[in-house]
């Protein structure tokens, strides 16, 4: 007899495929993003096994993942050559006995460019926060004559690349350079990096102002707080999430960008990390270790910060997907 679609049969089967599906999906979508994120961590793993082999292991041809062959095996672990003369060289660690801890590092990447860098980043960030802080509550709270013509403008804006404007900065910059005598470049870096970070941020502050009830600042007027104090104290600490995501957008955006730093500034004493980085593959042009673990220091740093951050952002990133 034919099975058909009621029968307690088919009923039984059906339920027992549901129940394997229901129970095998998880399995099969960790596995596949297991096998995505190993994909995507490759090439961080490349770069950090790069960084800590000899330069003779690095050019040796073919390429070998592990340093840990010997004449007779492919692999022995007794064998593995790993050294960390790529940090020594970015690094360059000399005794001091004025220094601090009897050492200090001499390497211009640690002595100058990374802090250089920090300083553009820390500065342009907090400025981007605070002014997109101040546009996003005006533009949430306010309504005004042009605003959303306003909002489209700065919608615009973010889509212009920073590479279209760097020919008119230059000529600025050289022109501002030849008429002050005492101009500063770094003010001026920071102020293109605050120009271009500002817009895309001012619409991340905005969407978390949105979310915020009006109903809170009401009951705070009655209570006798005026609207900046409403700000700071009632709206700006329920959008914390918000203004900490603008803040580590802007900082990455300012940490990883190069050709900016790189016209902008015409002394290498304060030029940024990412110029170090370029400046080492002028000076090892086979040193890939050197290169790589120049890269490793660079991008330390902001894996520190996400990892403090984390909750923060995560946070700031469900609460814009539920509530924007």
């Amino acid at each position: 007899m034919e099975t058909t679609s009621t029968s307690p049969a088919y009923l039984k089967r059906s339920a027992r495929y549901y129940a394997f599906a229901k129970g095998a999906q998880p399995w099969i979508y960790n596995f596949l993003l297991v096998i995505v994120c190993l994909f995507m961590a490759l090439p961080i793993l490349g770069t950090i096994l790069t960084s800590v082999k000899r330069q003779v292991d690095v050019q040796r041809k073919p390429p070998l993942l592990l340093p840990c062959d010997t004449e007779t095996r492919d692999f022995d672990v007794n064998a593995c050559r790993f050294v960390l003369e790529g940090y020594d060289r970015v690094i360059d660690i000399k005794p001091n006995p004025d220094a601090l801890f009897g050492f200090e590092m001499q390497g211009r990447m640690f002595s100058t460019y990374i802090p250089n860098t920090l300083l553009y980043a820390v500065s342009a960030s907090l400025l981007v926060t605070l002014f997109a802080g101040m546009a996003g509550y005006a533009l949430s709270r306010f309504n005004f004559r042009g605003r959303r013509a306003l909002q489209l403008a700065i919608l615009a804006i973010t889509g212009v690349p920073l590479l279209t404007n760097l020919i008119s900065l230059y000529q600025l910059g050289v022109a501002l350079r030849k008429a002050f005598p005492g101009y500063e470049e770094r003010i001026f870096l920071i102020i293109v990096y605050v120009g271009f970070g500002l817009p895309f941020s001012i619409w991340i502050v905005k969407a978390f102002f949105d979310t915020i009830p009006r109903e809170l600042e009401e009951a705070s007027f009655i209570d006798g707080c005026s609207p900046v104090q409403a700000l700071f104290r009632i709206v700006a600490p329920l959008a914390a999430p918000g203004l900490t995501s603008a803040f580590l957008l802007s900082f990455v955006g300012v940490w990883n960008e190069f050709i900016a730093g790189y016209l902008l500034v015409s002394k290498n004493a304060l030029k940024t990390a990412m110029f170090g980085l370029y400046d080492f593959i002028g000076q090892f042009v086979i040193g890939y270790q050197v290169l790589a673990a120049a890269c490793i220091l660079i991008a330390l740093p902001v894996v520190i910060l996400f990892l403090f951050a984390r909750p923060v952002f995560f946070r700031a990133m469900v609460e814009g997907a539920l509530k924007g």
